[in-house]
């Protein structure tokens, strides 16, 4: 076991692959992936698990192969959470500055913020990140840091996430099944968005688009802050599931060719460049032009465009857009799958690799590891001089109230 530096593990739980990532932190806070791991995962639907056993069991190999790789042992573990259950909506909050000479200060904020966040829930609906946008102090407004300002009346707008207690409580399980101790839970998108974003393109204004296995998750920012999260479910399962179907070939090898031969784009394709398609049983092989493959793989990727297209066009933001789209995800590695995207949606798009980080750079700097690292970097902004950001205790409604309370208070100081 290794003994020197600080430790963080991300833990990727996607629905079609399980990512373990093992990061080192350095004395000055530089960090170095040492560790990667992976492994299918069926156990989940739509970033929903639905087989606690064959979920952990993916964990637990994602596990051990990056602690081989590192030399660690891993206790405690940064998640990543997405999926349908997940909502997100923007609050805001009212207070009179009581304090005398009308200086805010950090209890002020903290008392805006508070009212912010307080609005009605489902039952059975928890908090999972409240994150400051802005502040309007008396009428001037887009202020990210009101301390030391003068007003009477202050406004704060906040990002709330909630997600169904139940399904993050099966998460956990799964997670805690597999030996780990769940550090803290992160939204997805928040995660992929620390690894792919710069500072400037969430200042001029920038959507991430991350298209996982059975969900392409969504965050906007702009003005340097977040404007909105979302979760659509199609994802690159999907695709996958088009081509087992055209080709008429199981769904293992169906991905096998998409990712071998596959592009997002026919226009991108040789009319000449053909493939054999391997017989299934008694069937002889055949060949294939990529040409007929890219046409029942675009229509499901532009599908996935047009859902990302409709909600920037209900939300008003194509215009706060000017440093585009970042597209990332494994869904991002299909040839062609950002021309088609600025065909589609009509902006710039450059793909999105993970980065911030040194050792391990051409295995973990690929963008179907970007929730991975960013959880990793996550990990290294919460974490403590242990090797931990926490210790989760207590039985399970206590533990995801202590973990969702965690949440809240440092997601904060990071997006």
């Amino acid at each position: 076991m290794a003994s020197q530096g600080r430790m963080v593990c991300g833990l990727d739980i996607g629905t079609t692959k399980v990512c373990a990532i093992i990061g080192e932190i350095g004395p000055t806070g530089t960090i170095d992936v040492i560790g990667v791991g992976t492994d299918a995962c069926t156990g989940l639907r739509k970033g929903v698990v639905m087989n606690i056993q064959k979920t952990l069991e993916s964990i637990r190999k994602a596990v051990e192969e990056a602690e081989l790789m590192s030399g660690y042992d891993v206790r405690d573990v940064f998640v990543g959470i997405a999926g349908a259950h997940i909502q997100a909506k923007n609050s805001r909050g009212v207070i009179a500055v009581n304090r005398k000479g009308g200086i805010i200060a950090q209890d002020d904020v903290d008392r805006v913020i508070e009212a912010a966040q307080a609005v009605p829930l489902q039952p059975g609906r928890r908090m999972l990140h409240v994150v400051p946008q802005t502040f309007v102090v008396d009428d001037q407004a887009e202020i990210l840091d009101p301390v030391g300002m003068n007003g009477v009346r202050l406004e704060g707008e906040v990002h709330i996430v909630t997600g169904d207690v139940s399904k993050v409580q099966s998460l956990l399980q799964a997670v805690e099944g597999a030996g780990l101790r769940v550090a803290d839970i992160v939204l997805e998108p928040l995660a992929s968005s620390m690894a792919v974003l710069d500072e400037d393109e969430k200042e001029m204004g920038v959507a991430m688009v991350d298209i996982g296995g059975g969900t392409t998750d969504v965050a906007i920012f702009s003005g340097s802050c977040i404007r909105h999260t979302s979760s659509i479910p199609i994802g690159g399962d999907l695709v996958t599931t088009d081509v087992s179907y055209g080709l008429k070939v199981p769904k293992g090898r169906a991905e096998e060719i998409k990712k071998k031969h596959g592009s997002a784009m026919q226009a991108l394709v040789p009319r000449d460049s053909c493939f054999v398609v391997p017989g299934v049983g008694a069937n002889d092989q055949r060949e294939l032009t990529r040409l007929e493959l890219a046409a029942i793989i675009e229509p499901r990727m532009v599908e996935i465009y047009r859902s990302v297209a409709a909600e920037l066009r209900q939300l008003g933001l194509y215009q706060s857009l000017g440093a585009g789209l970042v597209l990332t995800g494994g869904g991002s590695l299909l040839p062609g799958a950002a021309e088609l995207a600025h065909s589609v949606i009509g902006l710039p798009v450059r793909l999105g690799t993970p980065r911030g980080f040194g050792g391990l750079i051409d295995s973990a700097s690929t963008p179907k590891h970007a929730t991975g690292v960013g959880l990793v970097l996550c990990g290294q902004a919460n974490s403590g001089p242990g090797t931990s950001g926490g210790t989760v205790q207590g039985p399970n409604g206590d533990r995801i109230k202590d973990l969702l309370g965690r949440m809240t208070e440092w997601v904060s100081r990071y997006f």
